[in-house]
């Protein structure tokens, strides 16, 4: 990036910002003391901000960039897509981007996934996909089938119908009173627990999930898992051998099972999906944010023949998927989509990516014995560092004191865009970055740690 600069300042965009805006995820009032960033552009893992400061962007800008910001290769295909179709309303007619995409992301998917419905966001996603797994039953005749199975810990978006068969306290807790109950089973996420262990632990949590099948049976409609990582619960991670199992246990008792890949899609966790660790397939896959390389908002929602055929039928039956957002199959996110899906076919992506996974853990080695680290866990090109009060018993922070923040406010000083979920410190960087900007964005975290626990170095 070059060094000019436009005229107004970090100061003045800052002070703009809120006197307008109202930012999401964020009690407006911190901003009082907090610093707002002031981006005025971007290139591959870096920032800008009006005054000229860079930061690493560690998180992919809420974990949609894989190929860095401003890339050539995805700017120039939106832009060529601009000038020939922007939009077009997909209920009743098509275009060729759209198809193309949809036809790459059956061919990439976990078999048997067969059928797309593009929607605009993650959310939407979901919620597409409970949808279409209750009115599948409904169309059999099963309409006892209400209920939802979700994890504990588990998040999945932050509409009515998304946090209904979520358990994200924090975002769902007030607005209990408008939402469905879900019915949990516990996680089996692997915190503590020693790594020979973690697939007899998963074990043991797919037994309760089993059970609380049972108890409900011919209630349920589907079980919704986010594969191997729980984002928004901390980065806490579990075997594939759970999802093996999973499929196995929705299979015995005749439940749909719904895969929310939104988060860890498209090479975040070492494979193409998640889910094709397990080798096995769900019945939903719902993926965003990476699709578009985190250009444009889109969705979608990837299922098979044989719930498809259950919608399939003359209009009077009434028996159709009713479902629709304006800018379903928008032809620059499909171009976008389809310029990030090529990236992925024209090079090894994947292979590159395990290389900076490895670079990525040996950064922060010095870290292993840090008395106010609990544990350090990566799944592919996720990597969470948990910070907690007493490592020998596990004794988390209280959250109230916000430890996590203080790690965000150092790592800026630092030249890196960290954002803390709670106590947890990770990384999640676009797949473009090299080892020197893996070797400051882990120093960044280090020092920041030490400085929010009070150690003065493990």
């Amino acid at each position: 990036m070059t060094a000019s600069l436009g005229k107004v300042s970090n100061e003045e965009l800052r002070r703009r910002d809120l006197d307008v805006l109202w930012h999401p995820t964020t009690q407006m009032k911190d901003h009082e003391w907090l610093p707002l960033l002031a981006i005025r552009r971007a290139r591959g893992v870096w920032l800008e901000d009006m005054d000229g400061q860079r930061y690493i962007d560690a998180i992919s800008s809420w974990w949609v960039n894989l190929f860095g910001h401003a890339n050539p290769q995805i700017s120039e295909a939106v832009a060529r897509q601009a000038r020939e179709l922007e939009h077009v309303i997909l209920a009743g007619a098509t275009h060729e981007p759209a198809v193309r995409l949809a036809e790459k992301l059956v061919a990439i998917t976990p078999q048997g996934l067969d059928r797309v419905f593009y929607a605009d966001s993650g959310s939407n996603a979901v919620e597409i996909s409970l949808k279409m797994s209750f009115h599948f039953w409904v169309n059999r005749g099963e309409t006892d089938r209400t209920r939802f199975v979700a994890l504990s810990n588990s998040y999945h978006g932050e509409t009515l119908g998304t946090l209904s068969i979520g358990d994200a306290g924090v975002f769902r807790d007030t607005y209990k009173p408008l939402l469905l109950e879900p019915l949990l089973a516990p996680s089996p996420d692997c915190f503590g627990i020693a790594a020979e262990n973690h697939d007899r632990h998963a074990a043991e949590k797919l037994a309760e999930l089993d059970r609380v099948l049972s108890d409900h049976a011919g209630q349920v409609c589907a079980v919704i898992v986010e594969p191997l990582v729980q984002g928004a619960g901390g980065m806490r991670m579990y075997p594939p051998s759970y999802l093996a199992g999973l499929r196995r246990v929705c299979d015995q008792h005749e439940v749909h099972l719904v895969a929310d890949e939104i988060a860890v899609g498209f090479g975040r966790t070492g494979t193409m999906f998640a889910f094709e660790q397990a080798g096995v397939s769900p019945d939903f896959m719902c993926i965003s944010k990476g699709l578009t390389g985190g250009y444009l908002p889109m969705s979608a929602v990837l299922t098979g023949e044989s719930v498809y055929r259950e919608f399939y039928d003359e209009y009077t039956s009434l028996r159709g998927f009713l479902h629709s957002h304006s800018y379903t199959g928008n032809a620059l996110a499909c171009a976008a989509a389809l310029a990030t899906l090529e990236i992925f076919e024209r090079e090894p992506v994947l292979e590159r990516n395990r290389q900076t996974a490895r670079l990525m853990r040996n950064s922060v080695t010095a870290l292993e014995q840090h008395p106010h680290v609990g544990e350090i866990r990566q799944t592919g090109m996720i990597l969470a560092m948990e910070m907690v009060a007493d490592r020998d018993a596990m004794i988390p922070y209280d959250w109230t004191e916000r430890r996590g923040i203080g790690v965000y406010r150092h790592a800026l000083e630092q030249g890196v865009l960290l954002r803390p979920i709670g106590n947890v410190v990770y990384f999640m960087p676009p797949y473009v970055i090299d080892e020197d900007e893996i070797g400051q964005m882990a120093e960044a975290a280090i020092s920041g740690i030490n400085a929010a626990t009070g150690a003065t170095g493990p």
